[in-house]
């Protein structure tokens, strides 16, 4: 695909969602001051009831910036309201006119995806930016303008990587009626796995030392410990290629999918 397509393509897709921007705005606003006040009573709540200073290695206000960054990278990475664009694309038949474009399918949707997400990652960093103006950035958090920019590229390959792990899901609608309960599982599991529920240094040992050989660990935790300047470069360096050959891997998982469902596709939609 050429890079003018694809930007082109981005560009519809962000101007789709600009179109309603009281909506958009007032939307994200709510969400966001909900998830700040659940974050806050819960982790104070476990706090106060342990008694302890530091929970998994983690000061109330470490782990409470954590939360913060998760909840706002999340949004980007888990790529604003498209999740279900492929099965959509097959169960209706609109497959159909995407295999006549000369332009592949899988680039010409992840085209979309980037610029449904890109006002989510404005709407992440306005938010950021009002928290911090409102609320500062706690001495324990060693959060820098390096950290912040590393945090960023990192940030969007994340935002790639769970688009390559929810092409499969999808492509099993194939050869089944529905595959929502899929999607939906993925989302958890990521979340769960990929410390989007809580940071992974609260899970045991073992438990640690697998989820740091697995993809999900650079959707949630990676980025917002990046953000957070608790990375170093080299190891930033080494996460950044670790989630791009994860990219490779489940693309490479998907192929085999796609060309089977290919010859069960009939076109005709439901």
């Amino acid at each position: 695909m050429r890079p003018g397509l694809f930007i082109h393509l981005m560009s519809i897709e962000t101007r789709k969602l600009f179109s309603y921007r009281v909506d958009f705005w007032v939307t994200t606003v709510v969400n966001m001051v909900v998830t700040l006040i659940v974050f806050w009573y819960l982790w104070e709540a476990m706090f106060q009831e342990s008694g302890a200073s530091t929970i998994g290695g983690w000061s109330l206000p470490g782990i409470l910036t954590y939360s913060v960054l998760i909840s706002l990278s999340g949004r980007v990475i888990r790529g604003g309201d498209l999740q279900m664009a492929i099965s959509t694309d097959i169960y209706e038949g609109s497959l159909s006119r995407f295999l006549l474009y000369p332009s592949r399918y899988f680039f010409f949707k992840y085209a979309q995806q980037a610029g449904a997400v890109l006002p989510e990652l404005l709407q992440s960093i306005a938010m950021g930016a009002l928290i911090v103006l409102v609320y500062g950035i706690p001495t324990e958090v060693p959060v820098t303008a390096t950290s912040l920019l590393m945090a960023l590229p990192t940030i969007l390959i994340g935002h790639l990587l769970f688009f390559m792990l929810s092409v499969i899901p999808q492509l099993v609608a194939f050869w089944a009626e529905n595959v929502w309960s899929l999607s939906v599982l993925l989302r958890f599991i990521t979340m769960l796995l990929g410390g989007g529920m809580l940071p992974l240094s609260l899970f045991p040992e073992w438990a640690q030392s697998i989820l740091a050989w697995m993809p999900f660990i650079y959707l949630y935790d990676f980025p917002a410990r990046v953000a957070m300047g608790l990375v170093t470069q080299a190891q930033w360096l080494e996460g950044m290629l670790l989630s791009l050959l994860w990219c490779g891997i489940t693309a490479l998982l998907a192929v085999p999918f796609w060309r089977r469902g290919e010859l069960q596709y009939t076109g005709v939609g439901i």
